[in-house]
């Protein structure tokens, strides 16, 4: 029993060797001595194919299976190579004597081309000096030639049969170990090569001829037996296409798709050739379609070639291989046939070319990238491509529309489904059709793909699945010639409701809506996102009074901390999760969740979930019927204790005296939710904003034209009361804008008018500020009419009116505001020739006024001011002239007193400027005259000033570039 677990230890690790000093053919001799060691020594195990002599060094795989190529392989014993059996011993303990290349053929039993070699006069050669490869066909191989082409060799035994046993011949002594993969060797026949191939299950080919019995060491050379004769190459596959008439349908091919240069190239290569009665078999048409198109046809062509020579020996079971197309094909052997995908198709094997190999096969390869999407869908979708068919949406399927089919598995069609309403239905599949191609490889989480029903579906990526809405998808997408095929293991149910409105409209969850409301979380539900709610139902607060819900409310961190124990970011729905281990699931309160997928069901905490994956727009509800809470969260109080004992029974709370929650941000909470689509140079554009301050939602509407129909723009705003509503247009007839806005009392009004190039433009404005409305109105006239604006504020209305003209009549503004007291009026005219502008302002008291005139080019301007400072009002004023008569201002100041004056006169270029100050300092005035010339006559400065009682006069005289006076 040991010494079996022992050797079987040793089979197994041999069969995993994977690189080794050793060629592939040297492993395989190896393990065959190992399996028989039993037998005696040097001994190795072969397998026979049942009813053939075909006998093979064969793999694990086909040891255990106890097959090769499907057929039934019975074991043999035979000597190894070199080894020969000694009478009455066990086993084959003698080494084969070592004899020239010429005796080594009796020694390896390859009698008939020991003949030929006397009949041609090659045996002087080889047993001579040198160094030899001969690749000797077996007896089996020489009786296997045609008989017409044996004949020929036979008569003419000087040229033809020498020449093909030298053409059998290289100048080299070349080992197992020396024939690597996809080398070329020179014959001794006019340098003509050979092809090698060593692939990794141990076959060896010359040509395609497998290696049977190798490594035959001989004193000149070494000698390898191989199961077939070869004949000469020199063509391309390009060569064999072009005069093989049986394959000029696929030459034809070749041509349109660019290949044919390609296969005229040294290369290695493997060909399945489809013949012209392959190509007779396709339907009508379809051959002239895909001609057309030239990237279809290079992915047939391709879809038969591949980037390796795999010559048919050396196939013993079903290996996949990558075409130049891209895709994969099987490639495995049923007795002496090959197959392709599984089906027998070769008719004739191994015309090897200098380039690779070629294998005519009597049906056409269609890759899944020549195949319009609706001939991707295979046997287990069969029903959505008769429903797609029945109900009229396979028509505007055609070869140059792209799409891509969503198709569910036939089990999805329960019979519900089956009954539902015709036009329901088509709905239905709709939504299983996208507007353009997506491959698997382009698809991301989040991603919104939009179907033939209009609907935006999303796309959740997850570690092991890839799934749209609730559905995810099975292995074995596909990718056609205009689209794209992914198999769905579900109907996809696109979701319709946010996740607030789904649980009202349940039923099931009035108590958890209303501690969400209560904890201010209600817009978690209701707002955009992507969300995970383990939603628990009524049932999991039946053993709560009303006492303890108002406990539960009172404390709002708890009550926060417990609710967002059952929120995750993201959407994870039932497919997604990764079967038989625990996903972790952050929740927005902080502390992970445990769930588990068992058996296409959830456990969370360890508690089931009845009802999974509700999808809504803004995630997916998973129904529970226990609260959850986490099971390294203490509680603090003990009331609170007893009460959440009540509710949660599947784990120990923990009690630590004193402990309290922290508070949660509610960062998470979006204000509110826009949607926006705009229109050029064509129909309106709308867009919606809905926003909500503790109360109901308010409407944003906006409708824009671009040179065509006036755009309609509406917003309500509610702040804590009741909506408002604004209308705009632009560019065309007059446009109306209204606004109402409520802070804490009645609504307020605004209303727009504005026209351009047209008709006034009006804008009302009322406001309320703790009492009465005010009203603002603007009018504005662009070269046209005047426009009005209107303000009142916190008392008594204020006006304000203001006009102003580009090009034509003056403007009027007129503003009258109240600040707790009498109103104050101010009207300013403003005229680009001459304007005239009057304030009148009230500090608790009497109005002042003030008179503006202002010319740029003209009369004088003039500007009086009145002001009042607790008592008598004071008054400026001042005229100044650029170029032409002097200006002069004015001032009187009152100081709780008299009141002080100043005059000042100046004049730029021309006569004098004069300036005269009075000031009163607790009783006299002081006065200060001054003079001053810039180009001219001496400036002068008199002050005087009072110092508690006497006067003092200063006198200054300053000349620029004058004389003194």
């Amino acid at each position: 029993m040991h010494q079996l677990t022992v050797l079987t230890l040793v089979l197994v690790a041999l069969c995993s060797l994977r690189s080794v000093d050793s060629s592939a053919y040297d492993k395989i001799v190896t393990h065959s001595r190992i399996r028989a060691r039993k037998e005696g020594p040097n001994v190795c195990a072969l397998q026979q194919v049942m009813g053939t002599n075909k006998k093979y060094f064969s793999t694990c795989r086909n040891w255990y299976k106890g097959s090769i190529c499907g057929k039934k392989a019975v074991v043999l014993y035979e000597c190894c190579p070199g080894y020969m059996k000694l009478e009455g011993m066990k086993g084959c303990p003698a080494v084969a004597p070592i004899d020239h290349v010429y005796g080594t053929l009796g020694l390896v039993k390859a009698t008939t081309t020991q003949q030929y070699t006397d009949m041609s006069k090659l045996r002087e050669e080889i047993e001579g000096k040198g160094s030899f490869t001969m690749f000797a066909p077996s007896n089996d191989a020489w009786d296997q030639l045609a008989p017409e082409m044996r004949s020929a060799l036979e008569s003419n035994v000087n040229i033809e049969l020498y020449n093909a046993l030298h053409f059998h011949m290289v100048n080299r002594r070349f080992l197992t170990k020396d024939l690597k993969n996809d080398i070329t060797v020179t014959s001794m026949y006019n340098d003509l090569g050979l092809y090698i191939n060593h692939y990794s299950n141990g076959i060896v080919t010359v040509n395609c001829a497998r290696i049977i019995h190798g490594n035959q060491i001989a004193t000149n050379g070494v000698v390898h037996v191989i199961d077939r004769v070869i004949g000469f190459v020199s063509n391309t596959i390009k060569g064999v296409l072009d005069v093989n008439d049986d394959l000029s349908s696929f030459s034809a091919a070749a041509l349109a798709s660019g290949m044919m240069d390609k296969l005229d190239q040294p290369g290695h290569y493997t060909l399945f050739a489809p013949t012209n009665e392959a190509f007779d078999k396709l339907a009508p048409g379809h051959l002239e379609r895909i001609m057309g198109d030239k990237a279809v046809i290079a992915a047939l062509v391709n879809y038969h070639l591949l980037n390796s020579v795999q010559c048919s020996e050396a196939i013993m079971s079903g290996t996949t291989y990558e075409t130049a197309e891209g895709s994969t094909i099987e490639i495995g052997c049923d007795g002496d046939s090959l197959t392709v995908n599984g089906i027998k198709m070769v008719l004739k094997k191994d015309i090897v070319t200098t380039n690779g190999v070629i294998h005519l096969i009597d049906r056409v390869l269609i890759p899944d990238s020549a195949k319009e999407v609706m001939e991707l869908v295979g046997e287990t979708q069969s029903t959505f491509s008769d429903m797609v068919s029945e109900l009229g949406l396979a028509a505007a399927l055609g070869p140059k529309t792209e799409y891509t089919l969503l198709a569910p598995v036939n089990t999805a069609f329960t019979k519900e489904v089956m009954t539902t309403d015709q036009s329901f239905l088509k709905y239905i599949l709709e939504n299983h059709i996208l507007k353009l191609k997506i491959t698997l490889n382009e698809l991301y989480n989040g991603q919104l793909l939009e179907t033939w029903a209009g609907k935006l579906l999303r796309v959740f990526i997850y570690r092991t699945a890839v799934c749209i809405e609730n559905a995810c998808m099975m292995r074995g997408g596909k990718e056609g010639s205009n689209g794209a095929l992914h198999v769905m293991k579900s109907l996809i149910t696109p979701a319709e409701k946010t996740i607030y409105q789904l649980l009202v409209v349940d039923g099931r969850f009035k108590i958890f809506l209303s501690l969400m409301e209560t904890a201010g979380l209600t817009d978690l539900l209701q707002q955009e996102g992507s969300y995970t709610i383990f939603a628990p139902t009524d049932d999991a607060f039946e053993g709560l009074s009303k006492e303890d819900l108002s406990l539960l409310k009172s404390d709002l961190n708890a009550l926060r901390v417990i609710l967002l124990y059952h929120f995750s970011n993201g959407v994870f729905i039932n497919g997604g999760l990764e079967g038989g281990v625990t996903n972790l699931l952050k929740t927005i309160q902080g502390n992970n969740l445990q769930v588990k997928s068992v058996n296409n069901s959830i456990l969370v905490n360890s508690v089931g979930v009845p009802d999974s994956d509700l999808m809504a727009t803004n995630g997916v509800i998973h129904v529970v019927k226990n609260v959850l809470y986490p099971a390294d969260l203490p509680v603090g109080r003990q009331d609170l204790l007893v009460l959440l004992k009540k509710l949660i029974k599947y784990i120990q709370i923990k009690f630590v005296s004193g402990f309290s929650y922290s508070e949660i941000p509610l960062t998470f909470i979006i204000p509110d939710s826009t949607k926006v689509i705009r229109v050029i140079e064509g129909e309106p554009s709308i867009t919606t904003v809905t926003r909500v301050i503790e109360n109901e939602p308010k409407l944003t509407h906006v409708t824009r034209v671009i040179d065509n129909k006036p755009t309609i723009t509406k917003v309500t705003r509610v702040i804590e009361t009741e909506p408002s509503v604004a209308t705009v247009v632009v560019e065309g007839e007059p446009v109306i804008t209204k606004v109402t806005r409520v802070v804490q009392g009645d609504p307020s009004n605004t209303k727009v008018t504005r026209v351009i190039e047209g008709k006034p433009s009006q804008s009302t404005v009322t406001r309320v500020i703790d009492g009465q409305s005010s009203i603002t109105k603007v009018t504005r006239v662009i070269e046209t009419e005047p426009s009005v604006t209107r303000v009142v504020v916190e008392g008594e209305p204020v006006i304000t009116k203001v006009t102003r003209v580009v090009q034509g009549d003056p403007s009027n503004t007129e503003v009258t505001r109240v600040i707790e007291g009498d109103p104050s009026f101010t009207k300013v005219t403003r005229v680009i020739k001459p304007s005239q502008s009057t304030v009148t302002r009230v500090i608790e008291g009497k109005p002042s006024q003030s008179t503006v005139t202002r010319v740029i080019e003209g009369k004088p301007s003039q500007s009086t001011v009145t002001r009042v400072i607790e008592g008598k009002p004071s008054q400026s004023t001042v005229t100044r002239v650029i170029e032409g008569k002097p200006s002069q201002s004015t001032v009187t100041r009152v100081i709780e007193g008299k009141p002080s004056q100043s005059t000042v006169t100046r004049v730029i270029q021309g006569k004098p400027s004069q300036s005269t100050v009075t000031r009163v300092i607790d009783g006299k005035p002081s006065q200060s005259t001054v003079t001053r010339v810039i180009d001219g006559k001496p400036s002068q400065s008199t002050v005087t000033r009072v110092i508690d009682g006497q006067s003092s006069i200063t006198k200054v005289t300053r000349v620029i570039e004058g004389t003194f006076p």
